[in-house]
């Protein structure tokens, strides 16, 4: 008896000690971890309350209420539940020319936030150069396209990248603001680590959300759990009560690739932001074509038929120049000497 007590004695170290490691490895990592505890003594792990967080390969898997998500089940489910509320998402266009469809991407998922956090603004954070570059959002398609009142988007505009880093940081502490936004192109050197994980701790501490916006950068080690790569997709044609409407543009659309993801799971989607609900939608196939197809039809190849061979160059008579011809330049002897440089 003895022996099996000692056993049970073991185990329960054992269980402890894992725990234990679990917590400060979720700790390092940023993964909620006053969420990571033991099971009570005589309660089965399965039947625990719903505080209790499950580790499954290394890691920690919080709340539904600890993502925002988007509304797509495969892209959620990708991200381990959608964006995480409170940390530092990155959001990269890997060129200049996807500054747009990075801008109009952060505005949807500012929309989705501000539907939980009704009445407070949010602050876009960016240097001169950056505004100067990508221009500002127009107050009137902010309000028609997403639902944002003017009013509740807030922008800071400073002189170098190191006054944005301070100025996001400060305002990431701050539950005043729904979310912060931090706009910064290429890859400079200080948006190196150390920095990205201040602006994730600031996130954590405050439970806010920072969205980390790179124009033309290299996918650099940054401390966001989630990197999501965004470019502009063709846009599908508008949708009226007779069907598409040929030649029209209609809602606008997103290609996103998962770049990082606390899942590590990689996927692509093509997402349509829908003004009327300010929601996006999956588009499941590519309807789109890049080269409108022919009015009258696909053309058929031409069907072969028979090779005609020319004469050759030499059964042909010299031909005479007729009156008003220009001659060639073989008859202009000025034309061989020197030309004039001045």
């Amino acid at each position: 008896m003895l022996p099996e007590v000692n056993v049970m004695a073991m185990s329960a170290v054992a269980r402890e000690t894992v725990f234990a490691l679990r917590r400060q490895i979720a700790r390092i990592e940023g993964t909620l971890p006053e969420r990571l505890q033991a099971p009570a003594p005589g309660v089965p792990a399965d039947t625990a309350g719903s505080d209790m967080t499950l580790v499954r390969r290394g890691l920690a898997v919080a709340s539904a209420d600890a993502f925002l998500r988007t509304g797509i089940e495969r892209l959620d489910a990708a991200l381990g539940g959608g964006l995480p509320k409170a940390a530092l998402s990155e959001i990269h266009g890997l060129e200049t020319r996807d500054a747009g469809a990075v801008a109009g991407f952060a505005l949807s998922l500012v929309s989705l936030i501000l539907k939980e956090k009704q009445g407070l603004p949010v602050l876009w954070v960016g240097t001169a150069e950056i505004f100067h570059e990508a221009g500002l959002p127009y107050a009137r398609g902010l309000h028609a396209l997403f639902g944002i009142a003017p009013e509740q988007l807030l922008f800071s505009e400073a002189p170098k990248l190191l006054d944005a880093l301070w100025i996001a940081e400060e305002a990431a502490r701050m539950t005043a603001f729904a979310a912060v936004i931090l706009e910064i192109r290429g890859s400079p050197r200080l948006l190196d680590l150390t920095a990205t994980r201040r602006l994730h701790a600031r996130a954590q501490n405050a439970g806010r959300p920072v969205l980390l916006l790179r124009q033309a950068g290299e996918a650099d080690p940054t401390a966001a759990p989630v990197r999501l790569i965004v470019s502009a997709a063709p846009a599908a044609s508008r949708e009226t009560v007779a069907g598409p409407l040929a030649g029209s543009i209609g809602r606008p659309a997103f290609k996103v690739d998962i770049g990082k993801s606390r899942t590590a799971l990689p996927g692509q989607f093509t997402l349509e932001w829908t003004p009327d609900e300010h929601a996006f939608a999956e588009r499941t196939e590519n309807s789109v074509a890049v080269v409108p197809a022919p009015a009258r039809g696909a053309d058929p190849a031409p069907a072969p038929g028979a090779l005609l061979a020319f004469p050759a160059l030499a059964s042909f008579a010299p031909i005479a120049p007729t009156f008003g011809d220009q001659p060639s330049r073989q008859q202009h002897p000025a034309h061989r000497g020197p030309r004039r440089a001045g």
